[in-house]
């Protein structure tokens, strides 16, 4: 074949990964002033402000450039700021080349979490209890609710737009509980209750689509349904080899999910968890 067809061929082929590599993520408006970066990993809060951006987490390592591009498209200033929802490395996978540029906050344990686990990307500021940061005449705020997803979640609040990020303490699938870094589904259900007691009417979840209060309101009254659902079989006997087909039931569609997020993952561990619970 004639070189100068096979180089265009190339070209042609390089152009095509360019082009899906870019379309591997997306961003969406959710109000004014805040977007959310969707695809592969976790979902991205994008806080835009006169003085800077504040990014609530930063997915995958290779995605770093990308979410730089993304950014781009809503605001010409720089990332200033990174709030990590928790550990996981699909949330803080870009830490490592987002702290050459900007500073990035977690709560202690997620710091924790990720030193034990050698992690790179590790925060340089944590809290407690709670934070703020405060560009651009924006106040963003970072809670420490309780356990939940993990030993180290923080639901981020956007105050002046009625708005939280969850992370993975909201999933619009099913929910993963590491009990290997400290979750709890009775953890989780009170710290849900704490969320709850904000003034938020948005709420953007760890992974799927953007929520309304009443659809995190769903979110916990499921968590408490299959929680008195495990409970219940447990009283009746059942052991814990059968815990993973006998908790399905159609009424709790987080049960019915085969994607290993709650089926695979979280019912040994839970099976445990609700087990102590009543031999209490």
């Amino acid at each position: 074949m004639n070189t100068r067809i096979i180089m265009g061929l190339l070209a042609f082929g390089l152009m095509l990964n360019n082009a899906f590599a870019q379309d591997r993520l997306a961003i969406e408006r959710v109000k004014e002033g805040l977007y959310n970066i969707t695809g592969a990993g976790g979902n991205v809060g994008v806080r835009v402000t006169s003085e800077g951006v504040i990014l609530i987490d930063d997915k995958f390592p290779q995605d770093y450039d990308e979410i730089q591009r993304l950014v781009s498209q809503v605001s010409d200033l720089p990332v200033k700021y990174v709030i990590n929802t928790h550990h996981h490395g699909d949330h803080t996978g870009s830490n490592e080349s987002f702290l050459s540029v900007a500073e990035i906050v977690a709560h202690q344990n997620a710091r924790d979490n990720m030193v034990r686990a050698d992690q790179p990307g590790q925060p340089r500021m944590v809290f407690t209890d709670e934070t703020a940061v405060y560009l651009g005449g924006v106040e963003v705020r970072a809670f420490y609710l309780g356990t939940g997803h993990t030993n180290g979640d923080a639901v981020v609040y956007f105050p002046d737009l009625n708005t939280v990020h969850g992370g993975d303490l909201l999933h619009g699938i099913a929910p993963f509980i590491d009990y290997a870094n400290g979750g709890s589904s009775r953890g989780w259900v009170t710290t849900l209750n704490n969320m709850l007691t904000m003034d938020f009417d948005t709420a953007i979840p760890g992974h799927g689509a953007v929520m309304t209060r009443d659809d995190v309101i769903d979110f916990r009254n499921q968590m408490e349904s299959v929680r008195s659902y495990m409970t219940s079989l447990i009283r009746d006997g059942m052991p814990k080899g059968e815990a993973s087909v006998r908790i399905r039931n159609e009424a709790l569609s987080w049960t019915m999910v085969d994607d290993g997020l709650f089926m695979q993952r979280s019912i040994p561990g839970f099976y445990d968890e609700i087990a102590a619970e009543i031999r209490q």
